[in-house]
């Protein structure tokens, strides 16, 4: 029999203030972390690569090569749910547990509405961020802007508008990705590891670890784009070390911010 009793609310979670520098003890964490499950991890930034190579070779088919650069840049926005594996490893790792690839699944499964809700959200952002980029580039250089690919560079550099599109178009990228890192600074690993938890009040959460934290999380938020972009460069192929070595660094964030 259904009870007409209104539903408990839960307090507010108690948010910790650390020091500025302490995001280089989630680094060495998530290292400690990688190093006890490397098949688990590599297996992941392996994988991501591979997404990597394939999104460009599609974007080059396309006759969209200047997608390639936003579309990259997206990857900030949608990795954080992409690494609810790895999360889940250094949770098991952290109770003792044996981390095994089915267990891990675990991060996926265990919340998988509420992080299928955060996924759309981070989504949506990135459908948002193409579709802005796209606007930008026409705008900046002309609908028919149009060079062979192995004319772009080139044409892009002796293009005047060059220097305006990079600025707006970073200024458009950092803006919402600051968004997407206030959301789901801790969020997803809080979500994978509290089946109760909805994913507004892991959002929530989220914002204030941010809010109360704003030296140490944009340090770390630096730290993450700085560590991508260099793993970008050589094709893609350094994310194979570096996605899992923030992911399992991102679970001792959480675990660091939130009581």
């Amino acid at each position: 029999m259904p009870s007409d009793a209104p539903p408990i609310a839960r307090s507010p979670v108690a948010i910790r203030q650390v020091p500025p520098d302490r995001p280089w003890l989630w680094l060495t964490a998530g290292w400690r972390d990688l190093m006890a499950s490397s098949q688990l991890g590599f297996f992941y930034g392996g994988a991501l690569t591979l997404a990597g190579w394939l999104l460009a070779l599609a974007l080059i088919w396309a006759r969209s090569a200047w997608a390639i650069l936003p579309a990259s840049a997206g990857f900030f926005l949608v990795a954080p749910l992409l690494a609810a594996g790895l999360y889940e490893a250094s949770r098991l790792r952290e109770a003792g547990q044996p981390v095994t690839f089915a267990a891990c699944l675990g991060g996926f499964t265990r919340n998988g509405g509420q992080l299928a809700f955060l996924g759309i959200v981070l989504l949506l952002l990135h459908l948002f961020w193409i579709r802005i980029a796209a606007l930008i580039f026409m705008l900046m250089f002309g609908v028919n802007f149009a060079p062979a690919l192995e004319d772009l560079p080139m044409a892009m550099l002796r293009s005047p508008m060059l220097l305006p599109f990079l600025i707006v178009g970073t200024a458009a990228g950092a803006a919402l990705a600051a968004v997407a890192f206030a959301i789901s600074a801790v969020s997803i690993p809080m979500l994978v590891d509290r089946a109760e938890m909805t994913a507004m009040e892991a959002i929530i959460t989220s914002v204030r670890s941010v809010v109360a934290n704003p030296g140490t999380m944009l340090f770390w938020a630096g730290l993450i784009v700085v560590f991508t972009a260099m793993a970008m460069v050589p094709f893609f192929l350094g994310l194979a070390l570096v996605i899992p070595l923030i992911g399992h660094a991102t679970w001792h964030a959480y675990r660091d911010l939130v009581g």
